[in-house]
């Protein structure tokens, strides 16, 4: 599947497209251009990869535990092919700090979460983290394991607890604006906070829209005043 970097130096940025789209959505919609001084300046490297949302949550035409094992085959992808890309791209050291955008914020926040032995936080922007959304109903182990707020709630393991509590970078972000739903946000600090686990909720204003300027902003904000 392809991937796209950008820049040379730096913590690595792994990026998920929202909905359908692809690898070079962010370049496309202006995300890479509004962070480029921090890209240019060796604070971060960015890695944006593909998505297959078109062939699970997305895909009406086939059933949805098919869905359902797409996603896990696709998390098995990010954990076997593209973090060991990143390895190699940098370092065994390299921090990885996912994020993305709408759909892209649930995977994001998803991957961080299932293995913050790998990733070390999450940037999600206008993100909801309830996967029975996309499930048509069904429900299974892999929607379970795959919808943060019905996981989290019941994590109890404490080795697992102690990783997670001690990641410095969690920043769960959405506007207030047309088509943002920052309820969903809040549901999911809720139960951070339930579990101890530090991080950062920002909702924006009532004219903070769910579309591009907004992700425009909201990362080169969180990169220029966290990292």
């Amino acid at each position: 599947m392809e991937t796209v970097v950008y820049g040379h130096y730096g913590f690595a940025l792994l990026m998920f497209p929202t909905a359908a789209a692809d690898y070079l959505e962010y370049e496309r919609f202006g995300l890479v251009d509004s962070i480029a001084q921090f890209i240019d300046a060796g604070k971060l490297k960015v890695f944006s990869i593909n998505s297959i949302n078109s062939e699970s949550w997305l895909n009406e035409h086939v059933p949805p535990p098919y869905r359902a094992v797409r996603h896990q085959q696709y998390n098995q992808y990010i954990v076997e092919e593209v973090v060991p890309c990143i390895r190699n791209h940098c370092s065994p050291d390299t921090m990885i700090i996912t994020s993305g955008a709408s759909l892209g914020a649930l995977h994001a926040a998803n991957s961080f979460f299932r293995r913050p032995d790998i990733f070390s936080g999450t940037i999600a922007m206008s993100g909801s983290y309830d996967i029975k959304a996309y499930a048509s109903g069904y429900y299974d182990d892999n929607c379970y394991f795959n919808s943060p707020v019905d996981y989290l709630p019941n994590l109890n393991d404490e080795n697992i607890l102690a990783s997670l509590r001690e990641k410095q970078h969690i920043y769960i972000l959405s506007g207030q604006g047309a088509y943002e739903v920052p309820e969903r946000s809040v549901q999911l600090s809720n139960i951070l906070h339930a579990k101890g686990i530090p991080h950062h909720l920002d909702l924006w204003g009532h004219d903070i829209p769910h579309d591009w300027p907004t992700w425009r902003a909201m990362l080169p904000h969180v990169l220029a005043s966290r990292f």
